[in-house]
């Protein structure tokens, strides 16, 4: 039986047996049999890291200490987006971004923008589901990376096609601040499931 520790593009945190590329922490969100509670969040810190260093292997949910976040892949940078005089100190990021990403009542929050005025991997919503826009398309998101997008810029009725992306406009759940540093030069780190058509030149891929 997997953990419930897996992130969705929309900050809900489920049980899948994938791991994706990345893990994360914000503080303790289980207690006793590794069962979360209703809190999402013990800081406003966001701790991430790649899965591997030196081959050593810890408990994802050691009791009372951490609990092991695993997501997709990562998008995170500020300085160049913000014209800033000097480097943002973490905790600076951290409140600026949990204001962005989540209101009072905990909600997840988004914005809704044109697709031609958006870079390469951002994470959107269309048609109700999530997805990793790259090239104009926006690519199905699934916890074992990115699917194909059905062919591009066809005027195909979104209730058939709900994942083509052309002059139009989608629901952005990746918080504005990383969306002005992905635009201001920072190339995200993406599944390569989502590059097999060809790489972008405004991200790198690892998978």
């Amino acid at each position: 039986m997997p953990l419930q520790n897996r992130v969705t593009p929309t900050g809900e945190i489920v049980a899948d047996d994938s791991r994706g590329l990345m893990m994360g922490n914000r503080g303790c969100l289980h207690g006793r049999g590794r069962s979360l509670g209703v809190s999402r969040w013990r800081s406003k810190l966001w701790i991430c890291c790649l899965l591997e260093f030196n081959g050593v292997q810890r408990d994802p949910m050691p009791p009372g200490r951490w609990t092991a976040l695993f997501f997709l892949d990562e998008a995170v940078a500020w300085r160049a987006a913000r014209q800033l005089p000097r480097h943002p100190r973490a905790a600076e990021m951290d409140a600026a971004l949990h204001a962005e990403r989540t209101d009072r009542s905990r909600r997840k929050l988004s914005y809704r923008a044109h697709v031609a005025d958006l870079p390469d991997g951002v994470m959107v919503r269309l048609g109700g589901e999530p997805g990793l826009l790259l090239g104009g398309q926006v690519h199905p998101w699934s916890f074992r990376g990115y699917g194909a997008p059905p062919p591009a810029r066809l005027p195909v009725p979104s209730s058939l096609s709900p994942f083509t992306a052309g002059p139009m406009e989608v629901e952005v759940l990746t918080p504005p601040s990383i969306v002005a540093a992905i635009t201001a030069g920072y190339r995200p780190l993406v599944h390569h499931t989502a590059l097999a058509g060809g790489r972008p030149p405004g991200v790198r891929s690892q998978g």
